[in-house]
């Protein structure tokens, strides 16, 4: 392809910025792709004064907003953008970034800046904001009186460390002497409405410090931008999903394992929607009817019973249909339920959030409810639940093979509980309640965090277990369609060959092929002793460091709680054996091959 000869020739781009460029010009359509053509020809000719320049006296030094997002899932990206989207419409100068993308040493030189920023795991930065969190929080980072800010964090109050990276971000900041020029606001999962609400706050606020920046002068030329003036290739989004249709729905684990797997296949005939090995798929779905049923039941509503959820008028029977959270449990729903049917044990236990925790890790709403049961209004039941979220599965598919179908590889969250058997939500609807021909409602979310390498010639090291193989199995394809000549080393691993080898006669032929250079794959349970993934890292610990050291990209898929850490372990032991490098060298090591987007995780 054109932009991957960029780099063998005599390009004035590095590789990381052909790489950014080319996943930026995928997203565009032909109308959007000429306007950037034009656009960058146009400044080209400006910075080097080939069109009459506007006296400096003539105007103050525009203003410009800076706009960072940290998002591990992408809804941090979405507030940013309508926050950008809002500043355009009113000709301010505005800088949106991921903050992977961000040159930490220019935050001296902002004077306007807007954070919006996930959480993950116990409290940490997402991955594309750990360099500029680490920056922040290190000796370099600068004082910063000239700073005026604002930070909006998104988390999931089901979860401990709520929201701690925005709070992070917020005291150092002021640590630094920025001042702020609005509260910080923390939303839960349910952030759309509350987070569009201080995106305009903002913007009103930030009305009078743009009031006094320079506007364009007479007879000067002023560019759309390209949302203002061209139509996505796609009008279906998080926001308005795509209904699509089933086409396979086949396990792939064997009749003993002790895990479910299907293969999904989803045709994306007529949507338009275009993705990349590295993206995810929004899914919606319906919850279980006879949950739907039972929840009345035991609150003794009926199910014509008239309900509004925000704007929209329906039975609740609809609402918690299609609407509402009926698997995932969260503290917000035990508060307010409790309130709701005057029980007096579980807004005790709402008090303490520690036991509160616990009870809910093992729990769904409907075993809270068995458990509790009351009568509380219809209305009191709908405001009690929180609206359903999308579920995200990494993409296992290249749409270059594949074409108007997606892929997925999804784990059915099924387990016994108190007496009665519990499905996942999304994965039990695709698993269990959906036909081949019936319709799910999907969308595709971008990850410009997780790519293949622009130069089809540099190798590759792919490490996913279990279902963390769905993204690898895109990318191979990918690489296939290509022809790509780099080296491709695959990392999986599960319980048990005979019954969990995902896709194992596809790569068993990608390995004859050639284009799987290496598999190693680690069955756990096959042996007296458990061996992962990092321990098969470690074994080919000298040759994994030779592929880094010839300019190798790394992948991680897969859990992060455990086994992305277990890994990022194992990468530091193997540089510090086979590198001859200290601890800490180790880290930069790492941190320098993240920098250069070398070392990239989808995990979750």
């Amino acid at each position: 392809m054109l932009l991957s000869s960029l780099v063998a020739q005599a390009s004035p781009l590095s590789e990381q910025q052909v790489q950014q460029l080319q996943g930026l010009v995928s997203q565009l359509n032909p109308i959007q792709q000429a306007w950037v053509s034009g656009y960058l020809a146009a400044s080209a000719q400006l910075a080097g004064g080939a069109l009459p320049q506007q006296p400096a006296a003539s105007a103050a030094p525009a203003a410009t907003l800076t706009i960072l997002y940290g998002s591990q899932t992408g809804n941090a990206r979405h507030v940013a953008e309508q926050l950008a989207a809002q500043a355009k419409a009113k000709q301010w100068a505005v800088n949106l970034l991921d903050m992977a993308d961000y040159k930490a040493n220019q935050l001296k030189n902002e004077q306007f800046l807007t954070i919006v920023t996930s959480t993950y795991g116990e409290g940490e930065p997402p991955e594309n904001a750990e360099a500029f969190y680490k920056f922040l929080f290190s000796k370099k980072a600068p004082q910063l009186p000239q700073l005026k800010y604002a930070v909006l964090g998104l988390g999931d109050t089901s979860y401990e460390f709520f929201c701690k990276t925005a709070q992070d971000f917020d005291q150092r900041l002021a640590e630094l002497g920025a001042k702020p020029l609005q509260g910080r606001q923390d939303l839960d999962v349910d952030y759309e409405s509350a987070a569009s609400s201080w995106n305009q706050a903002l913007i009103e606020v930030l009305e009078p410090e743009f009031k006094e920046s320079a506007a364009p002068a007479s007879g000067a030329q002023v560019i759309a931008w390209p949302g203002q003036t061209a139509t996505a290739a796609s009008s279906y989004s998080k926001q308005q999903p795509f209904a699509a249709e089933l086409y396979t729905n086949q396990k792939i684990t064997g009749r003993d394992s002790s895990k479910d797997v299907r293969h999904i296949e989803i045709s994306l005939a007529g949507s338009d929607l275009s993705y990349q090995p590295g993206d995810a798929l929004g899914v919606y779905f319906d919850n279980d009817p006879a949950l739907v049923r039972e929840l009345l039941q035991i609150t003794a509503i009926a199910s014509t019973a008239p309900v509004r959820l925000g704007e929209q008028r329906l039975t609740i029977a609809e609402a918690l249909t299609s609407q509402l959270e009926l698997t995932q449990s969260y503290p917000a729903f035990v508060d307010k339920y409790a309130t709701a049917i005057g029980s007096e044990t579980l807004q005790t236990l709402a008090a303490d959030k520690t036991a509160l925790r616990d009870y809910l890790a093992v729990r769904q709403i409907i075993d809270i409810v068995r458990e509790h049961p009351g009568m509380p209004s219809a209305q009191q039941l709908v405001d009690a639940l929180r609206k359903q979220q999308p579920r995200l599965y990494s993409i296992a598919s290249s749409q270059a093979e594949v074409e108007d179908e997606v892929h997925l590889t999804v784990g059915v969250v099924r387990y016994d509980a108190f007496g009665s058997t519990h499905l996942g939500g999304a994965s039990g609807f695709l698993a269990e309640r959906l036909a081949e021909g019936d319709q799910v409602r999907v969308f595709v979310e971008k990850n410009d965090n997780f790519r293949l390498p622009v130069n089809d010639d540099t190798p590759i090291i792919m490490v996913g277990p279990g279902t963390g193989i769905a993204p690898f199995r895109a990318f191979l394809q990918e690489r296939e369609q290509r022809g790509a000549s780099g080296d491709n080393w695959l990392f999986f691993g599960n319980p048990h060959f005979t019954q969990d080898f995902l896709y194992q006669v596809e790569l068993q032929r990608y390995l004859k092929q050639g284009l799987l250079s290496r598999l190693d794959v680690a069955f756990s349970r096959d042996q007296a002793e458990k061996i992962y993934v990092q321990h098969k890292l470690q074994k080919q610990g000298s040759e994994v460091f030779a592929w880094l050291e010839r300019g190798a990209h790394l992948y991680i898929c897969g859990d992060g709680n455990r086994m992305a850490k277990d890994v990022h372990q194992a990468l530091l032991a193997i540089i510090q054996q086979h590198g001859g490098k200290s601890p800490e060298q180790a880290e930069q090591y790492l941190d320098e091959l993240k920098q250069a987007k070398r070392y990239q995780k989808d995990v979750y």
